[in-house]
């Protein structure tokens, strides 16, 4: 597998730069219980017949780390099935705006999505696990608050690209292992996946740079270490019982080789669990037009069937 970090991105349905502003050095600040919704947060706007409320606050203290962004139908209703956005980023950069596209059409197929802020690496804190626990938090605390934002508590999905791919297809497969904090009562995991561009086994990378930075983000290098690698890697939490699966990639994906898509692929096949795997002819982001809009029928069409046909 070779990464290059500076491409670890993924902005839906927008033409933009591939970049990382340097992350702002985060705070390795104590999980707590979860957040209520706040007055404090931005008041919801309409845009085109979407609902769109901003920097709500997941879990407390109030960090902008610790933030999602709401996109719903502009419509009232109530027990809808939810998605859980996962940004890209290399797991050190970029935030939940980038999934902005993705929530406003996730809305107006009927969804509520929800895009999450997770700590990101700097270098020296915010190690792995730090993002999964973070996401997981998010999962809890949409769980715990389902009156306020109309969603059926038993319906969530996850969708993530490259990194956030990582973190979805996990949110997939273990529950959180934080279980002091106040939303333990709740469950971490998701009921469907759709992982994109995404790796799947840490323990095949070769390239030297990037075995490096892997050694730093998950606190040890891979022979003394081989646990958390392995941890940190869904190929290794393949069972019957993960959530159904949705995997889409990249033929000419040079930054995650379509072969680590390929070989989750084979893992939950062999173990009976439920999986789909679409190979498409683009890069790691999707560039061409029609790359983006079959991931876009097949997101949505997958949702309906795991997350509302099949309740």
């Amino acid at each position: 597998m070779r990464f290059s970090l500076s491409s670890l991105s993924f902005p839906f349905f927008l033409l933009m730069a591939l970049w990382f502003s340097s992350p702002a050095l985060a705070q390795n600040l104590p999980q707590k219980s979860p957040a209520q919704p706040s007055d404090s947060t931005s008041a919801p706007n309409d845009v085109e017949g979407v609902s769109v409320e901003e920097n709500v606050p997941y879990m407390l203290p109030v960090n902008p780390q610790w933030t999602l962004d709401v996109y719903k139908p502009a419509a009232p209703g109530k027990n809808r099935a939810a998605v859980v956005l996962i940004h890209g980023g290399g797991w050190i950069g970029l935030d939940k705006s980038t999934m902005r596209r993705m929530g406003m059409f996730l809305a107006r197929s009927g969804f509520v999505a929800f895009s999450v802020n997770y700590r990101l690496f700097d270098g020296k804190e915010n190690a792995w696990p730090t993002q999964l626990d973070d996401v997981q938090h998010a999962v809890r605390w949409i769980r715990a608050n389902p009156e306020k934002y109309g969603v059926n508590p038993e319906r969530i999905g996850a969708f993530g690209h490259s990194a956030g791919g990582q973190l979805a297809a996990l949110l997939g497969m273990v529950e959180a292992r934080d279980n002091s904090a106040a939303d333990a009562k709740y469950s971490s995991k998701v009921q469907a996946v759709v992982d994109v561009s995404a790796p799947s086994d840490f323990t095949t990378e070769k390239d030297p740079d990037a075995i490096k930075f892997f050694t730093s983000f998950l606190g040890g290098d891979s022979a003394k270490h081989q646990e958390i690698w392995q941890q940190a890697s869904p190929v290794f939490h393949v069972s019957r019982d993960n959530a159904p699966f949705l995997i889409i990639h990249g033929t000419q994906d040079q930054e995650v080789p379509i072969a680590q898509a390929q070989e989750l692929y084979d893992k939950l096949q062999s173990a009976g669990a439920s999986v789909s795997l679409i190979k498409v002819e683009d890069v790691h982001t999707f560039q061409t037009p029609e790359a983006r809009r079959r991931l876009a029928i097949e997101t949505v069409s997958f949702f309906n069937h795991k997350l509302v046909q099949d309740q």
